[in-house]
This record gives structure tokens, C-alpha cells and sequence, in this order.
């Protein structure tokens, strides 16, 4: 199972099979991101597509047509792209229309269209199932990045969850069945709604797989605590540091950047380099940066030799790729020398340390200790600050001792913003002991602590890695046939007891780039399993905090019922 594979088979299937010539790729917003996930611009003009347009976009509808192009339309099958597509076909711009949609389309709308076609210009219309992001070979995003409404699905972003997860499991060819976490509402109404349409459109559905494969649908509220911890592989960190938006990074708030490096693109299927190193640690992509600047600056100077007409051939023939080495050198050199830069400058390596030792190990008094030192360092930023208080109080919610109402008040000491101070309490109602199914930070059986003391001897250990996500231990129950059916039911008459070798994992709220590791991780030491990952968005720490504050519009005056010892906390 591979994402990025199954939608480049739909793209080229769709620039391929039409008629032979020059063509026009007429997108929408959505469908735009799609594509540009797994195809740069000018892979796809390779491809004999000559111009790219959105239909959304005003200057389209006022443009003139060429009528010798061929338009290839990939557009999700809304209410608004239909009547936009109808429009187009009253008053056609070019000369044969080959309609592509990215997910199931009513017959109704077909219809439509077809009555609209007067000049007879359409020449083929299919369903290609590419209706999401995918992002690496085993992740896929739906680009939402905020699901809740008072703690309820926003009932649009449902919507879109339904769709997208119904198309990644046609993309794949999949019928799985569905099990969800049991206490938790969102992920029973996606699943549920997710097996109507299967249900619906059985015929769609007939890969004779049946219960071969599995769509696991998981609650970001569960572990709250992995989308709030400082990462040290490199996707991870550049997505932590500097935020990666459909596989873009924005630098041009960094002091003396060039132009051309102000937006740069990370792409595994574009950049050698970024492939091998996307799980690599903080350390080892260091060295992998001084190989790579070796690699350029032996083939830069073997290039100042042209002394004869076969030298400037050689020269030309390879300028492409020496020019492509150059810009990723750069843009690498880049990305690296600012994460290095932060990381020094925020004593973000101090941080983890204590964010690692809280989400891994139980000692209240220690880690109380260690939180306090550090929101009396004024070199630690208040972000950081806060987060290290946010993991306190999930760790330590029910501890007798608790002290999490003084840690803010030593927050607000130091000046930490009222936004900040609220997120803590937001997080602890959004994902506090109530609201998890699973027990978090479970003390420790004897195996445990012998598998931990062992690893230590062995020099495996990591300070700055020992937290492992609670979608591990949920994986590993999976792979070994003891997940629990209690506590992740099926959805609908079927039996969990065939073990699926396809696993799609959805998490409600979002997914991470250390879960995507996790996955990545499983996928090696299993090989007979294929593991899928998929989220609501991809969340770095700043925007699960958004997520939170989301999920709590309107509801400042319902807190408080599961924060006693926060009382005196005051809402706006």
C-alpha cells in the first residue's frame, strides 16, 4: 500500500489515455494540492500539459479559450464544481473536455453536466479516486486543520473525512472493516458513515478482500501528549520549527535569504537527499549535509576543467542535474543552519530533555523540580515554557501533590500571554483522564523496567527519544492479534477475528511525523503487514494547540468540570 504511488498511477492514467497532443489541466483549489503533492509543475508539463488553470479563480472565468487544447478537468465532484463545469460546457473554451473527478459523483450531477454539453464537446468522464493528500508513501493528510466544534465533529470537516477515507480506500483497492475507539463519538460516526457508502456502493467495493484488510479510526484525544513534544528527525523537526504546508516551507523570515530559497519544496519524490534523510536524527542529517556540500564542491571543480568541445558537452549534458544538486545543497544548507540556529537559540535540546523524562518517566517530585527550573530561565521561550507545564498536568492530573494551578501563576510571573495560560486548561479538558480511553502513563510492570534497564546497558536509549507514541503499543497489540475488541469494536455485523495484513490507521484531530515514524518503523520490522497513517491534518505543536482552541469555541463557560484544582483561572 503506497499513496503517493496510487495517486501518480491516477495522474498519469488521466494524462495519458486522453488523445495524444497539447492539453490543459483546468483544477480546483483541492485538486491543485493533490497534484502538487506528488507531481512538480514541471513533471506535468512533461506530460503534454501545456497550461495549468483553477476554475475557481476569477481571471479563469474571464479568460478566452483555445480551442485547439484539450482540457483535461480533475475537480472534486461539490454542488460549486458542477455548477462551474456546467457553465464551462454552455460556453466551452476548448475543443473536447475529458472529466476526471476525485471521488464518487452523483448520477444526478452527471446528468447535469450531460444536458449542458449541447456542443457535445465532453469525451470521457471518470471517477479517479485521489481525494486526499498523500504526503509519504505510508501517510495521507486531509488537509483540515481543525475538526471540532464544541467538542462535537464540525459537520463539514466530517464530511470531507468521509470522502477522503472512502477515496484512499478505493485509491487502494481496499474493503476493509472498520473498528473505531470505543469512547469516542467522532471516530463511531466517521466509521459508521465510512461503512453507509461502502454499503451503498457495494458494487465499488468488490475486491474480494473482505476482512484481509483493516480501517482502524483512532481519537487524537487519546494521546495528547505526542503532538506537543519537540522532535529530532528531520520531516519531524522542520515541520516542529518552521511548519511544512503541503510540502512547503516557508523561510523568508529567516535574516538574508535569497529570493529564490524564501519558499522552498520538500519533497521525497523530488529530492534524493530529503528521501534518504526524512527519519534521520538531528545528528546524523549534520553529517549527511557535509557529505552532500563534499559530493557538489568535487563535482564543482571537476566542472572549472572545459578545455576542449567535448569537455563543454560533457558540461551541458550534465548542467541539469549539476544545477539540481546545487539547488538542493543550498536549499538543505538552508533548512539545516536554521534548525541548528533555533535549536541553539531556544536551548530546545534542555527542553526535550525534561519533555522526554515527563512523557516517559514517573517521578513527580523530579519532574515538578525540573518545570520550575525551567520557567524561571529566561532563555527558554514561553511556548516552551507552557508546554512543559502542559505535560505536567496530564501526567500528574490526579496525583495528590498536584501543583499545576502554581505553575501557572509562576507562568503569569514571567509573563506569559492569557492565550498560552488557557490552552493549558483547554488541553486538560479536551484530553484530560476523562476523556482517554487508554491509560497513558500507566506505572511501569517488571518487564517494562527490565526491557528499559537492558536498552540502557546496550547504549540504545536516547535522551531525547525515549517517548514512544501510545499508537505503538497500539500497533504492536494489532500486529500480535490482542487488540482488544472491547475497546476498539467493529462498526457494523462483521468479525474482527481474520487479521488484517492492510492496516489503514485514521486519527480524528490529526496525525504526527513521529507517529508517520512509528509507522515507517512497524512497516520494517513487519513486513508481512502493510501499515497506512492518516490524520484530519498533520500537527505540529503550535497548531494541535489551534485545534484545541478550536474544539472550545463558545464553550469558556462549561469549563471547569474536569479542572477542580484550576478554579481560579479566569475565562473571558
Amino acid at each position: 500500500m503506497n499513496v503517493i504511488g496510487a495517486v501518480k498511477a491516477y495522474v498519469d492514467k488521466m494524462t495519458d489515455e486522453s488523445e495524444p497532443g497539447m492539453k490543459v489541466l483546468l483544477m480546483d483549489k483541492e485538486t491543485t494540492s493533490v497534484i502538487s503533492m506528488v507531481y512538480s509543475q514541471s513533471e506535468i508539463q512533461q506530460k503534454e500539459v501545456f497550461l495549468l488553470e483553477r476554475i475557481d479563480s476569477p481571471n479563469y472565468a474571464n479568460s478566452t479559450g483555445l480551442r485547439y487544447l484539450k482540457c483535461l478537468a480533475f475537480l472534486r465532484p461539490t454542488q460549486r464544481n458542477i455548477e462551474l463545469l456546467c457553465s464551462e460546457l454552455r460556453n466551452p473554451k476548448y475543443g473536447a473536455y475529458y472529466i476526471y473527478f476525485s471521488n464518487i459523483v452523483a448520477k444526478a450531477d452527471i446528468k447535469m453536466l450531460a444536458e449542458n454539453d449541447e456542443q457535445e464537446v465532453v469525451k470521457e468522464v471518470l471517477e479517479l479516486y485521489m481525494d486526499y493528500l498523500a504526503v509519504n508513501p505510508h501517510l495521507f493528510s486531509m488537509g483540515l486543520p481543525c475538526c471540532m466544534e464544541r467538542l462535537a465533529w464540525n459537520q463539514s470537516a466530517l464530511q470531507r473525512s468521509v470522502q477522503g477515507l472512502v477515496s484512499v480506500i478505493l485509491s487502494l483497492k481496499k474493503s476493509p472493516i472498520i473498528r473505531y475507539q470505543a469512547n469516542s463519538k467522532l471516530a463511531l460516526d466517521l466509521g459508521s458513515r465510512i461503512e453507509d457508502i461502502m454499503n451503498k456502493e457495494s458494487s465499488l467495493f468488490a475486491f474480494g478482500q473482505g476482512g484481509h484488510s483493516l480501517l482502524l479510526i483512532l481519537d487524537r484525544r487519546d494521546d495528547p501528549i505526542t503532538p506537543l513534544l519537540n522532535q529530532w528527525t528531520y520531516q519531524a523537526m522542520v515541520h516542529e520549527l518552521l511548519t511544512i504546508n503541503n510540502n512547503r516551507v516557508n523561510l523568508s523570515n529567516i535574516p538574508g535569504v535569497s529570493k529564490e530559497l524564501s519558499e522552498v519544496v520538500l519533497s521525497a519524490e523530488q529530492d534524493a537527499f530529503y528521501a534518504k534523510n526524512i527519519f534521520m536524527n538531528y545528528g546524523e542529517i549534520g553529517q549527511n549535509i557535509k557529505q552532500l556540500m563534499d559530493q557538489f564542491q568535487a563535482k564543482a571543480k571537476s566542472h572549472q576543467k572545459i578545455e576542449s568541445i567535448a569537455d563543454m558537452k560533457s558540461f551541458v549534458e550534465s548542467y541539469p542535474q549539476f544545477k539540481k544538486l546545487s539547488g538542493n545543497v543550498t536549499k538543505h544548507v538552508t533548512v539545516v543552519g536554521e534548525l541548528s540556529s533555533m535549536v541553539n537559540k531556544y536551548h530546545l535540546l534542555d527542553v526535550s530533555e525534561v519533555e522526554q523524562e515527563i512523557s516517559s518517566q514517573n517521578d513527580h517530585s523530579s519532574h515538578l523540580n525540573s518545570v520550575k527550573k525551567v520557567i524561571q530561565d529566561d532563555k527558554i521561550r514561553h511556548t516552551d515554557a507552557a508546554k512543559l507545564v502542559m505535560l505536567y498536568a496530564l501526567r500528574y492530573q490526579n496525583h495528590t501533590n498536584n501543583e499545576t494551578f502554581g505553575l501557572i501563576e509562576l507562568l503569569k510571573k514571567r509573563g506569559v500571554s492569557d492565550k498560552l495560560i488557557k490552552d493549558i486548561v483547554y488541553l486538560l479538558e479536551y484530553a484530560g483522564s476523562h476523556a482517554r480511553q487508554s491509560n497513558l502513563f500507566n506505572v511501569e510492570d517488571a518487564v517494562q523496567i527490565t526491557k528499559r534497564f537492558f536498552k540502557g546497558l546496550s547504549g540504545v536509549d536516547n535522551v531525547y527519544t525515549q517517548h514512544k507514541p501510545l499508537l505503538h503499543d497500539i500497533l504492536e497489540d494489532l500486529v500480535k492479534g490482542r487488540l482488544r475488541e472491547n475497546l476498539y469494536p467493529v462498526v457494523g455485523n462483521h468479525s474482527s477475528g481474520l487479521r488484517a495484513q492492510d492496516i489503514i490507521v485514521f486519527i480524528v484531530g490529526g496525525a504526527t511525523y513521529e507517529e508517520s515514524l512509528t509507522v515507517h518503523s512497524f512497516n520494517k520490522t513487519y513486513p508481512s503487514f502493510n501499515i497506512l497513517l492518516g490524520g484530519t491534518t498533520i500537527h505540529n505543536s503550535s497548531s494541535f494547540l489551534e485545534e484545541i482552541e478550536n474544539a472550545y469555541r463558545g464553550e469558556a463557560m462549561r469549563m471547569r468540570k474536569h479542572t477542580k484544582h484550576l478554579r481560579n483561572v479566569k475565562f473571558e
